[in-house]
């Protein structure tokens, strides 16, 4: 049995312009003094790393290991999520999503997509020049326009989408497996990785990539209403990598899953700080640890109401107290008969 490690932060929540947020050694020395072990780095904030060069220099990458171990931390992972969501964009949100990439790949949906390729293909490279055996990202989406069945979709339509889906990110996967580093998809509305169907769906059009993997985000399956326990029970075995986040889903008589367009602090959905939402974290650390979950506990703060310094402070100690070291033998040890052929077969009444 395996104890997960953590606590774990990941840090694109909190950079910011100003000390202790502006850089990777201040960002670590104040992750450090909270009481984290771990810190998985957002790569497209260049503040932290320069992905394209620690894909192609072994010593870059050694000195951004050094700069976060002199704080006392290890890298948990590195995280594409928004170059990841670029190599798959439906025309409707080309406008919506130029932003999450570099002003010379915009209004080039062709260029910011070959763009988003190589970048996933330099974050398998930086991790394994890290030594790192998991990677976030998200999966984009071709057909989340289509996500509820009006008007009628076509027949075939999921089918081809999820098979051109495929085509993209294979070449990614491959690298990734000859990088020897899991690629896990957050599993998230807005994406077409956004439930366990679609990632089986995802899953066979790749011909069961061993390399497609999973985030575990509880919070994103409380506002679709998912059971997120069973959901480990089912996916245990793909699931490489685990955000902390909380959330609460408190419909009403004027508004439910959908939010009715509301800001984020009116939603009947919406994503709280570690204790104040309504996921059962006891149930899910316990589960982790009964299916041997090899990967860090990383806390994701998103709180429409609480102080981010505050959410992170209280993360620490909550992820530690939920962290289970795993038991190295069984509690009725002490009334063992031992190993015993004769007395087994006595016991079977076959003496």
């Amino acid at each position: 049995m395996k104890t997960i490690k953590g606590p774990a932060i990941f840090l694109a929540q909190f950079m910011g312009d100003q000390p202790p947020f502006n850089n990777l050694k201040n960002i670590c020395q104040w992750a450090a003094s909270l009481g984290y072990k771990g810190v998985q780095i957002p790569t497209w904030d260049s503040r932290l790393i320069d992905l394209q060069k620690a894909a192609e220099s072994k010593t870059y990458a050694d000195e951004i290991k050094g700069i976060v171990q002199e704080a006392g931390l290890e890298i948990t992972e590195l995280s594409t999520h928004l170059q990841g969501q670029l190599v798959a964009v439906h025309p409707a949100y080309d406008a919506l999503f130029d932003s999450f990439a570099p002003p010379a790949y915009r209004n080039n949906p062709k260029a910011r997509t070959e763009w988003a390729v190589n970048q996933l293909k330099y974050a398998a490279k930086a991790s394994q020049h890290l030594g790192l055996t998991a990677h976030a990202t998200f999966s984009g989406a071709l057909l989340w326009h289509t996500v509820y069945p009006w008007p009628q979709r076509p027949a075939g339509l999921v089918e081809a989408g999820f098979r051109e889906l495929a085509s993209r990110w294979l070449p990614i996967l491959h690298e990734f497996d000859r990088c020897g580093v899991d690629l896990c998809y957050e599993i998230h509305p807005g994406e077409d990785l956004h439930d366990g169907v679609t990632y089986e769906r995802f899953l066979e059009a790749t011909g069961n990539h061993p390399r497609a993997c999973l985030l575990y985000d509880p919070s994103h399956f409380v506002l679709q209403c998912l059971d997120y326990l069973e959901y480990i029970d089912i996916y245990h075995e793909k699931i490489k990598m685990f955000h902390v986040k909380d959330a609460e889903f408190n419909p009403t008589g004027r508004s439910g899953v959908y939010g009715g367009y509301q800001d984020w602090i009116d939603r009947p959905g919406r994503f709280r700080s570690l204790g104040d939402g309504q996921v059962n974290f006891k149930a899910i650390f316990s589960k982790l640890a009964q299916y041997d979950f090899p990967g860090w506990a990383v806390l994701e703060w998103e709180c429409c109401l609480k102080h981010p310094e505050d959410g992170a402070r209280e993360g620490a100690e909550f992820i530690r107290r939920h962290m289970i070291r795993v038991t190295e033998k069984a509690f009725d040890d002490f009334a063992g008969a031992g190993t015993d052929e004769q007395l087994n077969k006595k016991v079977l009444g076959l003496n």
